[in-house]
Formats: structure tokens, C-alpha cells, sequence
């Protein structure tokens, strides 16, 4: 079984194109959705608010995502803090997953940070989404009802998809104007023929 990873900066519809590949069957593991499960584990919510303090949890603890990331944003001492336990409790879940999927001819490990992270580098190979700015601040500025500025600072944050490129060996453009199934199927051939 291969390992895959797929991942494209914000908005470019990694969401979309992993819903492609689960129609064919392909399990896909999503990385930050687990990541948000785990913030709510006793262990990782003990530590997190001896960290921060209550204020990043919901009455429900579950995490308040958009609380964090104003914390964590330019402060790489807490990112550091954060990512130290958030990032080996994903991978050993991750390792859990895998063993149901052993008969699977590949299976895809979605995150956005994949690359910036050095992840990337434990794959058989990488997806990734792409998509014009323009087009991506326009999906989250409809998909998150957020400002303007607030979509800017969370791109200044990602690295640059040309950069991206060059760790990518499959590239799907999502740009509203090539077809993405012909080009998901197109991987997903080369992907089960290849496989051992």
C-alpha cells in the first residue's frame, strides 16, 4: 500500500478533490480534523491550558480554532509548543488508521501544512491542489465569512504554491476551468498500476 500525500495552500479545494478520490474508494485521512479531536484529549487539554488558559477551549472543550490561531499567530514559541504535541499525537493516530487500510492500493494523508512541516518527506509521493489567488481568497471569503484582511493573513502564512510545485510529483489545478474528475482519475490510474 501506498502512502500519498495530498495538500494545497487555503482555498484551493483539497476538500473537493479528496471527496473525488473517496468515490473511488480511496480512504482519506484528514489531518487537521483529527488534530481538532485531539486538542479535546485529557492529556493534550491539560497541557494546552496550563499553556493558554481556558479562553481556547469551548464549555464542551473543543478547541476554538480561530482563539489559538491569534495566539500562536507571530509567536513561534507557542506554534513550537503546540506543534510538539499536537503533530506526534496526529502521526500515531495516523499509524493506528493505516492498519485498517493494508488491502487499499494507496491511501491519502490530507493536510495543508505538509510541506512546511517536513512530513512531506515520509510519503510515496505528493498531490498537490492548486488554484489561482484571486480564486482561493474568493472560496474563503465565501466559505468562512470572513474579512478580507483576515484571508490575507492566513495566505502570508502558507508558502507560496510555485514553491509548492517543486515538491509535488501530481499537480490537480482547480481553477473552475480543467475538469478535476480527468485528472483525478488520471493519478488514481498511475497510482494502481504502479502499486506493489
Amino acid at each position: 500500500m501506498k502512502k500519498i500525500g495530498i495538500t494545497g495552500n487555503i482555498g484551493s479545494g483539497k476538500t473537493l478533490v479528496c471527496s473525488i478520490f473517496e468515490a473511488l474508494q480511496i480512504p482519506v485521512f484528514y489531518a487537521d480534523k483529527e488534530a481538532k479531536k485531539i486538542y479535546s484529549t485529557p492529556e493534550i487539554y491539560k497541557q494546552m491550558v496550563s499553556r493558554f488558559g481556558k479562553s481556547v477551549y469551548n464549555s464542551d472543550k473543543t478547541i476554538k480554532s480561530a482563539v489559538l490561531a491569534k495566539k500562536l499567530f507571530n509567536n513561534n514559541d507557542h506554534l513550537h509548543f503546540v506543534n510538539e504535541i499536537i503533530h506526534p499525537a496526529v502521526h500515531h493516530y495516523f499509524d493506528e488508521w493505516l492498519k485498517s487500510f493494508e488491502s487499499k492500493p494507496y491511501i491519502l494523508y490530507e493536510a495543508a501544512i505538509l510541506i512546511e512541516t517536513g512530513y512531506y518527506k515520509d510519503f510515496d509521493a505528493i498531490v498537490l491542489v492548486t488554484a489561482p489567488e484571486n480564486t482561493r481568497i474568493e472560496r474563503i471569503l465565501e466559505r468562512d465569512k470572513t474579512s478580507l484582511k483576515d484571508v490575507y493573513s492566513r495566505i502570508s502564512r502558507q508558502m507560496n504554491e510555485e514553491k509548492k510545485m517543486e515538491f509535488a510529483d501530481f499537480i490537480i489545478q482547480n481553477d473552475g476551468k480543467k475538469m478535476l474528475i480527468p485528472q483525478v482519475m488520471n493519478i488514481h490510474r498511475l497510482l494502481t498500476n504502479t502499486s506493489s
